[in-house]
């Protein structure tokens, strides 16, 4: 259908290898024979995240310093997705569990969006977690310094209008979820 909008790759070389991140130069040509030198594309692994729900309907969000943007940002919990992993869904629940010690029963998933298509390769996923308990301590990497904080849908949406929540596929992940729970009414068109 939009074969006619796709670009050949002529070539590509890679910049960086690296354990979390690839950089690659292409060089690209349209279908109407222009040549697009240098295309930098960053390859990374596809990642998972959640807006997770505590049995006492709280919301599990955290708080890590982000190196750069060099701020300490209120996000939602979530990763990369491993080779060894299952599935999405395990995925983020493994994920999940790790940074905040919370377990889910219920995992809903909500699609997936792309960081940013210009330049990345990846998908983000996107679930609602719910009848989350907290059944262990924090199993954390060596640079991860998180802290776990439990709100009140009130308070998730107080920190949302405040912009307090900076990063775009949480925030969009959160529209996804609170539409999926009924808490976000969209007009008929929408939905």
């Amino acid at each position: 259908m939009d074969e006619h909008l796709k670009w050949d790759i002529v070539s590509s070389e890679y910049l960086i290898k690296d354990k979390w991140l690839n950089a690659r130069k292409d060089i690209c040509r349209r279908k109407d024979g222009k040549i697009i030198n240098p295309y930098y594309v960053i390859e990374y692994m596809d990642w998972v995240t959640a807006l997770c729900v505590t049995e006492d309907n709280k919301f599990v969000l955290i708080n890590q310093y982000r190196h750069a943007l060099g701020k300490v940002c209120l996000e939602l919990p979530g990763g990369c997705v491993d080779d060894d992993d299952s599935s999405l869904e395990e995925a983020v629940k493994r994920e999940v569990l790790e940074e905040t010690g919370y377990a889910f029963k219920e995992g809903i998933y909500l699609g997936k969006t792309s960081p940013n298509p210009s330049t990345n390769n990846n998908y983000m996923s996107m679930f609602l977690l719910t009848g989350g308990k907290k059944i262990k301590e924090q199993s954390l990497d060596g640079n991860e310094e998180i802290e776990v904080i439990l709100l009140t849908y009130e308070q998730l949406l107080e920190e949302l209008a405040k912009q307090r929540i900076v990063q775009s596929m949480h925030v969009t992940t959160i529209f996804y979820a609170l539409q999926h729970l009924g808490t976000l009414k969209l007009p008929a068109q929408f939905r």
